[in-house]
């Protein structure tokens, strides 16, 4: 033990100039195999404190935990005097801590020590902690190791400066004044430092004379000490007396204090009642203010006057002081009082009878303007002819005048509100109705009428492709798989300009008109507000339960709070509005969107062009809509989500076309007809396409149309009887190519190499098959020449070889005379000649690949007839400067 404690002290607490006052080795209860050490260690001017010490891996000491003794809630011991001592105790701070000790003798000294520290330096005895289950002996004397520490010290023993017991720890030096007394004493003794027994013996010789003489002088003074006595008696008797007094007073005080309390309750609650009879009077104050509804307003709600403006100003503020009234916010215990209730069921009457005279002049008056508006429109569309909507700001402005009323049905009386909107919607869409029929009706009859009975006799495109074995002459213009021969009749610049003037005519005027009729629905009926602030409506939670589910039904639900907008998400909040605000527009005009479908379909039934057009035209009104979310933009999207599938169902037809064209049974195939017709399909699309939004739609069709005429070409090539199918790939690939390089078109870039290689390849392929080898028995001679050297014979040896001699060689070139090639030149030419067509001028151009072609056999055999026949003098009767000739007088000659 002794070890240990020496080993702790130096290794961790000497660096913190701690020192060990006991020490003992513990284990956890459910972890007995790791030793700690639990110490009590005492620090320089400090309070104790209580720390667990472990050994790490690497063998050295460690602090784990620290505890204050003030920390310590209780000990328990586990035993008293009456059991065996056990191992076990705990010890409870922040949680409880089972520790079972290594030692009996270390775990009695170590809680003794503890009990006495936390009692010396804990001077509240409630902070102290509580030893439980621990014998009083081990409380009441010192620890075994300080027994034993003091029986050394009497046995002549030392001790070190760590081991000092408590007793010693009281040592107080000496003063100066005993340190003078003390060297006094020593001086006056003449004995010699060395015989200290000597001088021992003197002084208790000394001491012993001075107890006597204390003694005696003690048995003198008995009579003063008798007296003093009895003087202290009386001072006890009267200090008695005097405390006696004391309790009096204090009984007194006591009773005053007990009185001046129960006056303080007194003034306590005269305040509270005061101030509650305060705060009474100024809720009643505040209810009365907010129940109370002046005369005038009363007045101006049971007898209204609509007609003039005093008569509409005065009914405006009555309503609004009306709503305020209603909505105030009253406590709800409030509510249960009689004239509360009283007073809530006025208002209901006064808003019941407002809310039906209000009702009653708003739907006359809706009902009587839609009839005016009727009879100006029968009286302008006889008196001018001219293509304009007619504006409806004069009945926007005498309607306004009434929109806070509008606003407090609103939010009053949903039902009235939902019934007024109802009314104007199906009065004002008749009016609309009839404007929009006389406009579209006069638009279409701008255009002229001998084309509106052409675009009538004809069918749809659609149908007019699918029936390929119709009888017929006339088909769809435009169609790219389709000779032009057969195409109907396109419009003319002229035409197209007309069409354009209309059409942006059209769009122009339904814009101002829309936009006018929204801006005053949102702004009458205060659609831009999802549900008005209302106090005499459903609960808040089915408002919030209404505006998740979807839109609300004015029939069956009330509105819905105004706080609904705080709890709802912004964007569903915004989207309700704009499908209110659609709703409406949607009633209004009804029609809008199938009379301009109508419209724009009968400017496509005249020209499938047109699809493109418009397509492009109304993209560009979507996109510079001032505001996106309107029901004319949501109308014009639509509208342009029907053009696109128009333009993408005549690009289909366009795609069909190239998959069901038909070769031409002339004598020259020449161009197939999508080829041929590409070139103004093209031109016609990019004057409509350039630059504009709808560019990537025409790009993607383009690739299309183009990949699939590339694939059919060579199918439709082996179908024409006369003509070589390697002919019409070279002449169709060539313009193909051409065209593509003048469109000059980025996403072609690709099919325009392909269109290149395609034509390069039928060109090669055409003149391999149709010149062939003209010096033919030659070419044979010197296949068999090289076949002999592919077995072994040397080319210097062939001449040698009987079949391949000199003579037979000479036998051989012989037949081809310059004037026979010359011959045979000549009528491959006009074979040439008969084949090609002369729109993509490719003779002369097949016609030098033949001649490359021929200069290049003779080559051949020249370079043969040296390697094989050197110094034989022997050479073709004509040079590659007479096949020059040849085919230059040739060409010339034709």
């Amino acid at each position: 033990m002794a070890g240990i404690k020496y080993l702790l002290q130096k290794e961790v607490f000497d660096a913190t100039n701690e020192r060990i006052l006991s020490v003992c080795n513990v284990q956890k209860w459910h972890k007995k195999k790791r030793n700690s050490y639990l110490c009590i260690v005492l620090e320089a001017r400090s309070i104790p404190t209580l720390v667990q010490v472990k050994q790490n891996d690497k063998g050295v000491y460690r602090k784990k935990r620290m505890w204050q003794l003030s920390e310590i809630k209780t000990v328990d011991g586990k035993n008293d005097s009456t059991t065996e001592p056990i191992n076990e105790f705990d010890l409870i701070c922040e949680k409880n801590y089972k520790w079972f000790a290594a030692n009996l003798h270390e775990r009695q000294n170590f809680i003794t020590v503890l009990y006495r520290q936390i009692h010396k330096y804990i001077r509240v005895p409630e902070n102290r902690a509580i030893f439980v289950n621990i014998p009083l002996t081990w409380l009441q004397e010192q620890s075994p190791e300080k027994v034993q520490q003091t029986d050394n010290l009497t046995n002549g023993d030392t001790l070190d400066d760590g081991e000092v017991s408590d007793e010693f720890e009281d040592f107080q030096a000496l003063t100066e004044k005993e340190e003078v007394e003390l060297n006094k004493l020593i001086a006056n003794s003449n004995l010699a430092i060395t015989n200290a027994e000597q001088f021992m013996e003197d002084l208790s010789k000394n001491l012993q004379d001075l107890d006597g003489a204390n003694v005696q002088s003690v048995l003198a003074s008995e009579k003063q000490v008798n007296a003093l006595m009895e003087q202290i008696e009386a001072a006890i008797d009267e200090a008695n007396r005097v405390e006696a007094r004391f309790d009096e007073y204090d009984e007194i005080l006591c009773h005053v204090r007990d009185t001046m309390e129960k006056m303080g309750e007194k003034n306590t609650m005269i305040e509270v009642a005061n101030n509650n009879n305060i705060k009474l009077l100024n809720e009643l104050e505040k209810l009365v203010t907010q129940l109370d509804l002046p005369y005038g307003h009363q007045v101006a709600l049971t007898d209204t006057d609509l007609t003039t403006p005093q008569g509409l100003a005065a009914a405006i503020g009555a309503g609004k002081a009306l709503q305020t009234a209603m909505n105030c916010d009253i406590d709800s215990a409030l509510l249960r009082l009689t004239a509360v209730q009283d007073q809530r069921k006025r208002f209901d009457k006064w808003k019941a009878k407002f809310s039906q005279t209000i009702t009653r002049h708003l739907n006359n008056m809706f009902i009587h303007l839609a009839n005016d508006l009727g009879e100006l429109n029968v009286i302008a569309s006889s008196v001018s002819a001219e293509l304009v909507l007619m504006k409806h700001g004069a009945v926007h402005k005498e309607l306004s005048a009434y929109s806070e009323l509008m606003h407090w049905l609103k939010s009053m009386d949903r039902k009235a509100y939902d019934g007024l909107a109802k009314v104007y919607t199906s009065a004002m869409s008749k009016v609309y109705e009839r404007e929009l029929k006389n406009f579209f009706d006069l638009a279409k009859s701008s255009i002229s009428p001998q084309l509106l009975n052409d675009s009538e006799m004809n069918t749809s495109i659609s149908s007019k492709f699918k029936s390929p074995q119709s009888k017929q002459i006339s088909q769809p213009y435009g169609i790219l798989g389709i000779s032009k021969e057969q195409w109907s009749n396109g419009l003319d610049a002229s035409e197209w300009q007309r069409f354009e003037t209309i059409m942006e005519k059209v769009l122009t005027e339904l814009e101002p008109v829309a936009l006018s009729e929204q801006h005053f629905c949102i702004q009458f009926f205060q659609l831009d507000v999802l549900s008005p602030t209302t106090r005499n409506t459903q609960t808040t939670l089915d408002g919030v339960m209404s505006t998740s589910i979807g839109p609300i039904d004015g029939n069956d639900k009330e509105a819905v709070a105004a706080t609904i907008g705080l709890i709802a998400p912004q964007k569903k909040v915004d989207r309700q509005i704009n499908e209110d605000v659609r709703r409406m527009m949607t009633s209004l005009f009804n029609i809008l969107e199938s009379e301009l479908n109508s419209f724009i379909n009968s400017f496509e039934k005249l020209d499938s062009f047109y699809s493109m057009y418009v397509l492009v035209r109304l993209t560009q009104h979507v996109m510079s809509a001032q505001d996106a979310h309107s029901f004319l933009s949501m109308t014009f999207a639509s509208a342009l989500v029907q053009v696109k599938r128009n333009f993408d169902k005549f690009m289909h037809i366009q795609l069909q076309s190239i998959i069901e064209s038909k070769v031409p049974r002339r004598s020259k195939c020449g161009l197939l007809p999508y080829v041929e017709n590409f070139e103004e399909f093209s031109n016609t699309a990019e004057c409509i396409f350039r630059k504009t939004e709808r560019r990537t739609d025409l790009d993607k069709w383009y690739v299309q149309l183009v990949n699939a005429i590339f694939e059919h070409i060579p199918l439709h090539a082996s179908e024409h009887p006369k003509t070589p199918d390697q002919v019409v790939r070279m002449e169709n690939y060539h313009h193909m190519h051409s065209l593509l390089a003048h469109l000059k078109v980025p996403v072609l870039d690709e099919q325009k190499k392909v269109a290149k290689t395609k034509y390069n390849e039928a060109l090669r392929a055409y003149v391999t098959k149709y010149f062939g080898r003209p010096l033919e028995k030659l070419n044979l001679f010197f296949d068999g020449v090289q076949q002999k050297v592919g077995q072994g014979v040397k080319e210097t040896e062939i001449s040698y070889q009987m079949a391949y001699s000199k003579q037979e060689l000479r036998k051989v070139i012989s037949l081809y005379p310059a004037r026979e090639v010359k011959k045979g030149l000549e009528s491959l030419y006009k074979k040439v000649e008969k084949h090609l067509c002369e729109e993509e001028n490719l003779l002369q151009v097949v016609w030098r690949a033949m001649q490359e072609e021929f200069i290049v056999q003779y080559k051949y055999l020249e370079e043969q007839i040296q390697r094989c026949y050197a110094g034989s003098m022997i050479t073709l009767d004509f040079t590659i400067d007479d096949i020059l000739h040849f085919f230059s007088e040739i060409a010339q000659s034709h």
